[in-house]
């Protein structure tokens, strides 16, 4: 079993990363909150890795916390929802806003995430109230630069690749470079990942 890799990245997506480990090239899965902190190209890099037999697939997903791998470890535990899933969740709503919406029993909260329907969140409350008691939040992530003239189409790619529909993923980035068109392209994605969820 796989449980942790350390190697450079030499590729990255929302929700993926291409890590070179003494030139093996692994295809790692993560959730935002993980790829935030993932340097660009070439950057040195440590995952958590959580690997995913099943039938003849084998899947690694990966995460920078202990946090993060134990929240996912959790979600995928639950009934009906498989890794994908739970990196989704993970990728709409921060660990710590999930324990908090978990303990508070907030299914409303987490059926903003996409994928997420009412009796799925119904679900990982009834199921993860009692087993999110001790987690604590999980660290801001700090947000490597990126530039580009792009910024507004990419930001709308990623939150379609995230599953948010067309509209109102445009209405929420549009609403953050209104605020700010500076914005690296993390520090945008983020806040318009705030505005859908709220």
């Amino acid at each position: 079993m796989i449980g942790r890799l350390h190697g450079r990245v030499i590729d990255k997506a929302p929700n993926r990363v291409t890590l070179d480990v003494q030139g093996v090239g692994y295809d790692v899965h993560v959730p935002l909150s993980t790829w935030y902190d993932v340097g660009g190209p070439g950057a040195e890099l440590t995952l958590r890795i959580h690997m995913h037999v099943r039938e003849e697939v084998l899947q690694l997903f990966g995460f920078l916390t202990a946090c993060e791998q134990e929240v996912f470890e959790r979600l995928i535990a639950v009934s009906g929802i498989g890794p994908k899933l739970a990196i989704a969740v993970l990728s709409g709503i921060e660990p710590r806003d999930l324990v908090t919406a978990v303990q508070q029993e907030d299914a409303s909260r987490l059926t903003r995430v996409p994928g997420v329907g009412r009796k799925t969140a119904e679900r990982i409350v009834l199921e993860l109230k009692d087993r999110l008691v001790r987690l604590a939040g999980t660290e801001a992530p700090s947000v490597p630069s990126d530039g580009g003239g792009r910024l507004r189409d990419d930001l709308v790619s990623a939150l379609l690749n995230l599953g948010y529909h067309r509209p109102p993923a445009e209405r929420a980035v549009d609403g953050v470079l209104a605020e700010d068109g500076g914005l690296a392209f993390e520090d945008a994605l983020r806040q318009a990942l705030r505005a859908l969820t709220r």
